[in-house]
């Protein structure tokens, strides 16, 4: 388990962190979401020791990461693919990595296999795409088969084979009881792989929960096909609805529910060819979350919602 209690960091008069508090447990795959500059690769690095709190505490297991006598058996992580000295080869990186813990060699031969990159084991990580550089950093979370495993954006530059063997990874080393902490800006990879999400903006906790539940709350829309979209247009705002072109054919409306543009169309007199209530996405929900804590964007964007 990973525990985080009133975690606060500060860079200067910068406040990355602020006050968080949330707990990822093991036997479930927990998404952490956030726009950028969240303050999700600076709670990490807490998490690791790499950064140490202005006030509050993050623990592993109980422990602090500095506690841990041999940390490589305990927790894996994967923060940065390409921070690998370009001179080692795959196979002596994850050796000096494995001597540090004392971990046997064959181990290193075992993740090279497991993560698919056996076949270069032998060749130097300065000249690996970010792909096989991904998998090289799994393979190296992987050496001491710790309960906790940290990862952060580990699907950039993963063709989508790759994708999906790392989705199944994941699985697996859930239903293996471990705990896995991901962090993704891919909100669609995080709809289909994760299942409890923590959503950060400026450093603040916004909000936890499944996928179902954060989704099922938000707000979703109906589409609509129908014999003459301008009458039906027109009925449904007169009765409140929010209608834009879903595309040449076809209405989306918001603010009304399937049921009640059924009953609007039959009192105007306008056919319905489909009816189909969408359910918000996860990058709905998200974006309608995080409105006002990103750092950077379009102000015509801000305009539309």
């Amino acid at each position: 388990m990973i525990k985080i209690e009133h975690l606060t960091k500060r860079y200067g008069d910068t406040l990355a962190v602020d006050d968080l508090d949330f707990e990822v447990r093991p036997g479930v795959i927990t998404g952490f979401l956030g726009p950028n500059g969240s303050g999700k690769s600076t709670t990490m690095r807490v998490i690791l020791g790499l950064d140490h709190p202005t006030k509050g505490r993050a623990t592993v297991k109980g422990q602090d990461y500095a506690s841990l006598r041999a940390p490589l058996h305990e927790v894996g992580a994967l923060l940065d693919a390409k921070a690998v000295h370009p001179g080692r080869t795959a196979r002596n990186h994850l050796r000096a990595l494995a001597a540090s813990n004392r971990i046997p060699f064959a181990r290193v031969d075992e993740v090279l296999g497991f993560t698919g990159i056996d076949s270069v084991a032998n060749k130097k990580v300065g000249n690996f795409s970010l792909g096989m550089s991904q998998r090289l950093g799994i393979a190296g979370a992987l050496l001491g088969d710790p309960e906790v495993l940290l990862f952060d954006e580990p699907v950039n530059g993963l063709d989508p084979e790759g994708i999906r063997w790392i989705r199944d990874f994941f699985r697996s080393l859930a239903n293996e009881g471990r705990t896995v902490f991901v962090s993704s800006h891919l909100m669609s990879e995080m709809a289909v792989t994760a299942d409890q999400i923590i959503v950060i903006g400026r450093g603040k906790l916004i909000t936890q929960g499944s996928i179902d539940s954060l989704t099922a709350t938000a707000k979703g829309s109906v589409f609509v096909r129908a014999s003459d979209h301008e009458k039906l247009i027109s009925v449904l705002k007169t009765h409140g609805g929010d209608v834009s072109e879903a595309n040449d054919e076809a209405l989306s409306v918001s603010d009304l529910t399937s049921d009640q543009i059924g009953q609007i169309a039959f009192d105007a007199d306008v056919v319905l060819f489909e009816l189909t209530p969408q359910r918000a996405s996860l990058e709905d929900v998200f974006m309608e979350l995080t409105a006002d804590s990103v750092e950077y964007g379009s102000s015509g964007a801000r305009n539309e919602r």
